[in-house]
């Protein structure tokens, strides 16, 4: 294990520039995935149904498929179409959106419904429009349900990242494979990698869990308490 300390540091800038594009292809691609989870999960609440359809469509064909094959889809055979290559990290980055969008959206769409049909009658009450009831009352209550789920999503999207090693970008997962053919220790290489990923893997549940917090708190409620049984307990006060 010292032997591969000592190379790991020796190269602790490959090490590091690895790293900096998983995480870049962590930030950028679960950005795309939570666009892509309100437009989706919006729309498939929309009036139209043609609106519906389409949303319905697109996230059933991106959950349906296999992340490796719409990867390989972006970086082997749209270049034929398009008539040249794509950047692999851009590949990925929109792999990971629009495979993680799709299962974001299922999230949205939940998180709205959940939401008492009590608030959208109190916001109609007040003569806000179908706009200003969505920003207003039920999105704020319907993004801090979001936030467990999405972080799950999050911690998911982290753990595909070393797909990219696939497609040639070099990420932690292709400078650590490199370290480990170079040295021949494949325990302490992937033991490595393992807790890399962890640590990873924690620092964002921790931001997802402060992020849930201060979502509960504007709400007066504490983490983990949802609008539903909030509104259930205050009904029961009236009565008593």
């Amino acid at each position: 294990m010292g032997d591969f300390l000592d190379v790991l540091l020796d190269n602790r800038s490959d090490v590091l520039d690895g790293l900096w594009t998983t995480i870049q292809a962590t930030v950028y691609g679960a950005a795309l995935a939570l666009v892509l989870s309100f437009a989706l999960g919006l729309s498939a609440l929309h009036r139209l149904l043609l609106v519906r359809g389409l949303s319905r469509t697109v996230v059933e064909f991106f959950r349906g498929t296999s992340l490796y094959i719409q990867l390989f889809w972006l970086y082997y055979a749209m270049p034929q179409l398009l008539g040249y290559e794509l950047d692999p990290l851009f590949c990925g980055v929109v792999a990971f959106g629009l495979n993680y969008g799709a299962y974001g959206s299922e999230v949205v769409r939940g998180a709205v419904n959940a939401v008492p049909r009590a608030q959208r009658e109190a916001a109609v009450a007040l003569n806000m429009t179908p706009l200003q009831q969505m920003r207003r009352v039920v999105l704020p209550q319907a993004w801090v349900q979001m936030i467990p789920p999405f972080a799950n999503l999050l911690i998911q999207l982290v753990k595909c990242t070393p797909l990219l090693w696939l497609i040639s970008v070099a990420d932690l997962m292709t400078v650590m494979e490199g370290l480990r053919k170079r040295t021949g220790d494949t325990v302490e290489a992937y033991l490595t990698l393992l807790v890399m990923y962890f640590v990873l893997a924690a620092a964002l549940t921790f931001l997802m869990n402060a992020l849930e917090r201060s979502a509960a708190a504007r709400l007066g409620r504490r983490p983990g308490t949802g609008s539903l049984l909030r509104s259930r307990s205050t009904t029961k006060a009236g009565v008593a």
